[in-house]
């Protein structure tokens, strides 16, 4: 017998099982516990706090009263038989104010996910500017620390950082540079 429980509320709960030509009793015993101690013990009918009789003509039931944000452990048997595991089911009931769509969960963690990727992208940001700092001399800085790069042309004396376009260009695009491109002087 396979129980099926949906529409579930905070406060209530619909109940449904195939109908069992083999239940000879006069009604159906739909019980249910919040307590776990029913699966401890057992499936016995004496652990079980709650327990309604239905006819056997109905296989269906509303159950009603039901505490907020608790975990049911619901079996329905024929009245004269102790549970089997396949008779019964577990389900919860959410909070009351989750009854809609309670979005405060999700909105919060999107929020928290969202401050996180902020302050990654900050960390990022001041590793790199460090390290192009550390990298490229900046012009009107002492230079004696770091060493100057200059072009063999010219004699400049403003601390620049310098990139090779043939060791760039060798690597995507293979072409015969003149000397007056060797090096491109990009100020930082």
């Amino acid at each position: 017998m396979v129980v099926t429980v949906y529409n579930i509320s905070s406060t209530s709960a619909r109940v449904t099982w195939p109908a069992s030509p083999a239940c000879l009793d006069t009604f159906y015993s739909v019980m249910y516990d919040p307590n776990w101690n029913s699966l401890i013990m057992g499936y016995k009918r004496k652990s079980f706090k709650h327990e309604e009789r239905i006819p056997v003509s109905q296989t269906a039931t509303y159950l009603g009263n039901l505490l907020p944000q608790t975990a049911y452990f619901l079996c329905v048997t024929c009245q004269a038989a102790d549970p089997v595991r396949e008779q019964c089911q577990v389900f919860s009931t959410p909070s009351e104010s989750s009854e809609g769509h309670d979005r405060a969960g999700w909105e919060v963690a999107v929020g928290v996910w969202l401050t996180c990727c902020l302050l990654l992208l900050v960390i990022a940001g001041v590793l790199l500017w460090g390290c192009l700092h550390n990298m490229c001399s900046l012009p009107g800085r002492a230079a004696e620390s770091r060493p100057v790069v200059t072009s063999s042309t010219k004699n400049t004396e403003a601390p620049l950082c310098f990139i090779s376009l043939k060791t760039f260009l060798s690597k995507h695009q293979p072409s015969d540079l003149s000397d007056e491109n060797k090096f491109l002087r990009r100020p930082i």
